[in-house]
C-alpha cells in the first residue's frame, strides 16, 4: 500500500524535534511537531503541518500566534510529555511562562519562536500552517539538536558527524 510504504520512508528520514505552543480559550495547549521547516529567511516564515483539527491541535490551527519550541537533546522529555494525548502539560513541574500577549513559552527550549499564523491550508487530511517570526527568544541552554528516527528521539552532535 501506497501509504505504508510513504510513511516508511519518512520514517528512514530523521526531522528536527519541535513543540508548537498557543494560548486558547479554556489556556494553554501545545503538541510534538516534527513537521516544522523554514520557508523564508527574509522574511522569517515557517512552516508546520497539523495532523487533525481536534484538541490541541484545533486550538493551535485556529490561534492568532503560536510559539514554536526547537528542541535539544537536553529537552527530549518535553518532546515525550507533548506528544502524549491527554497529558496534563502545563502543571507546576514544567518550566514555562506566559509572554505579554499570553502564549506560553517553554523556559528550557535553547530556541523559542513567537510568530504570527498566516495562512491555513487543507492538505489531505493535514492542515498546513505557514507563520511569520515576529521574535526569537532563546530561553534555554544551547544544546546539541533533538531529531525523530524510525520512532525514536536522537541526539546529534560531533560524535555524529561524518
Amino acid at each position: 500500500m501506497l501509504t505504508d510504504h510513504f510513511k516508511d520512508a519518512f520514517r528512514a528520514h530523521p526531522a528536527g524535534v519541535a513543540v508548537i505552543t498557543a494560548h486558547g480559550p479554556a489556556g494553554p495547549v501545545g503538541l510534538t511537531a516534527s513537521s516544522v521547516s523554514s520557508v523564508s529567511a527574509d522574511p522569517p516564515i515557517l512552516v508546520f503541518s497539523l495532523a487533525s483539527a481536534l484538541g490541541s491541535a484545533g486550538v493551535i490551527a485556529a490561534a492568532e500566534n503560536v510559539v514554536v519550541h526547537l528542541l535539544g537533546a537536553r529537552n527530549a522529555h518535553l518532546a515525550s510529555l507533548f506528544a502524549r494525548a491527554g497529558a496534563d502539560r502545563f502543571t507546576e513541574d514544567l518550566a514555562w511562562e506566559s509572554l505579554p500577549a499570553g502564549e506560553p513559552l517553554l523556559t528550557e527550549a535553547p530556541h523559542a519562536l513567537r510568530a504570527r499564523v498566516l495562512s491555513r491550508t487543507a492538505v489531505g487530511a493535514s492542515i498546513l500552517l505557514t507563520a511569520e517570526v515576529l521574535e526569537v527568544l532563546a530561553s534555554g541552554e544551547p544544546d546539541e539538536p533533538l531529531v525523530y528516527h524510525n520512532r525514536t528521539y536522537h541526539r546529534l552532535g560531533t560524535h555524529s558527524a561524518l
